[in-house]
């Protein structure tokens, strides 16, 4: 792990040096960057125990640079990210709370200066990116006949995807030049849960419900998608992920496959299961807000779930 070759050379500069009993002296030791880049996951983000979503200090951004700092203690977490930005926003601004942020530049203009800057310097970047295409895409989550989907909205955020993340992975690519790891992910998809808990206390019996998707008329033959939320948002996530990871792969920027992580795609109820809910449900339920009836639903990830993204991308890190 590179990190841990950078602490041991620098503890030995120091203890060759003599400045190992403190003091003001130059150790020689240069300072080394983390950049984290995205959307509200990456800042943290989850409800308060009113419900309204904040940033916190426990994104997996956070839990992944501690656990990097223990390995390398010259590191430093340059942490931007802004919640709400989606693929659009990151590249061109227009979040009035984002763009204060950035001094009225956007997301990816900041993190392009700041690469370039620091060139040489910047050990590790990671990007979280796509998701906010969506959210405006889906309403009434908590109507008892269940949300509605906008599929024309939905079809728009994954043209986005293809055409901005490319653009975004290229020019983050170009700034940091080919020696600086960057890692992106992909995604979980919190909608599993959305109409699993009638209500009640966290924990009570899951249970289906009706969905509405008010989809446009089907054209020239198409089929309009199915009924279905969870079918319908299941094949939306694996065409986004497959977009994500053409892209990246493309771009030289590793992948932490989040995806995978949360078992997205096991429908199987396990034969232990004292819930009956499939794996991928239960995940959501265990690792997200989405099926606490007192903070949520909310798509964020709680402690738990930050810490299952921080995982998959440390495996990665070199």
């Amino acid at each position: 792990m590179r990190f841990r070759w950078i602490a041991a050379t620098a503890a030995a500069a120091v203890v060759a040096t003599g400045c190992g009993g403190g003091g003001d002296e130059d150790t020689g030791v240069e300072q080394r960057y983390y950049l984290s880049l995205g959307d509200s996951l990456t800042v943290g983000v989850q409800p308060d125990e009113s419900g309204i979503p904040g940033e916190t200090a426990d994104g997996y951004t956070d839990v992944l640079y501690r656990d990097l700092y223990d390995a390398d203690s010259t590191l430093s977490h340059e942490r931007m990210g802004c919640g709400g930005e989606d693929t659009t926003t990151f590249i061109a601004g227009g979040l009035p709370r984002c763009d204060e942020r950035y001094g009225g530049r956007s997301q990816l203009e900041a993190a392009e200066e700041f690469l370039t800057g620091h060139r040489g310097d910047v050990e590790l970047v990671t990007l979280t990116i796509g998701g906010n295409n969506f959210t405006g895409c889906v309403s009434d989550l908590e109507d008892p006949e269940g949300p509605a989907v906008d599929t024309a909205c939905v079809d728009d955020g994954l043209e986005r995807i293809g055409t901005e993340v490319p653009e975004i992975a290229d020019r983050l690519r170009a700034a940091a030049g080919p020696e600086t790891q960057i890692i992106a992910m992909t995604y979980y998809n919190p909608f599993l849960a959305a109409l699993l808990l009638e209500g009640g206390d966290e924990g009570a019996e899951a249970s289906a419900a009706p969905v509405s998707a008010e989809a446009p008329p089907a054209e020239d033959g198409a089929q309009a998608p199915e009924d279905d939320l969870v079918a319908y948002a299941a094949d939306v996530l694996e065409r986004m992920n497959e977009s994500l990871r053409a892209t990246y792969e493309d771009a030289g920027v590793d992948v932490a496959d989040v995806e995978r992580a949360f078992e997205s795609s096991d429908f199987a109820v396990p034969a232990d299961s004292a819930t009956g809910m499939p794996t991928n449900v239960q995940r959501i339920c265990d690792l997200t807000w989405m099926c606490d009836v007192d903070r949520g639903p909310d798509i964020h990830t709680n402690r738990a779930g930050a810490q299952e993204i921080a995982t998959a991308f440390g495996e990665l890190v070199d």
